[in-house]
């Protein structure tokens, strides 16, 4: 997309003469068109950024795409993350994202990102170190997407790793791969 409404408007021209018979108007192309194109990707790229897979596939279904586009969406998202994360802060970025999500008027524009997931992965941990099944299966239900909730738990697994003697790591390896 261009910085603005008649670059994006030419840009999309631009395509359409390529493509037999096609020929979009001015009107078709309007400035709410172009801030809910840009919204859109935004929060595409948002969850991209964050992991929140539930997010992103929700997204790129309202696409309605097939795996191959699928897969170029993915491509593009890979590299749009790519310069975000070179050009600004990470909080930065998640800012402008944000914002230009939130330019267009159309639709829920939000998409949780790590800091609004829900559960923490400490209550997870006293969770599962207390046995409490119910407690576990309750926390995960209530996440929206538990890609975070997991990602955290898996780094705080690997936080205490160094604690756990070789034999008894061995041992539980062992036992996982068994069962």
């Amino acid at each position: 997309m261009g910085v603005n409404k008649q670059e994006s408007g030419d840009q999309v021209e631009a395509a359409a003469a390529r493509v037999p018979g096609a020929r979009l108007s001015d009107e078709q192309v309007s400035v709410a068109q172009v801030a809910e194109a840009k919204a859109r990707a935004a929060r595409l790229l948002l969850a991209f950024r964050h992991g929140n897979q539930v997010a992103y596939d929700a997204l790129v279904a309202e696409f309605g795409t097939d795996e191959p586009t699928t897969d170029l969406i993915s491509a593009l998202c890979w590299i749009a993350n790519e310069g975000v994360r070179k050009a600004y802060l990470p909080e930065a970025g998640d800012r402008v994202l944000r914002h230009m999500a939130r330019r267009a008027d159309f639709g829920d524009r939000s998409v949780l990102t790590e800091d609004g997931t829900g559960p923490d992965a400490a209550e997870l941990l006293e969770a599962v170190a207390a046995g409490n099944v119910t407690e576990v299966q309750d926390i995960v239900r209530r996440t929206p997407d538990t890609t975070f909730l997991l990602g955290k738990f898996v780094l705080a697994f690997a936080m205490l790793l160094p604690d756990v003697p070789a034999p008894v790591l061995r041992e539980v390896v062992a036992e996982l791969r068994e069962a």
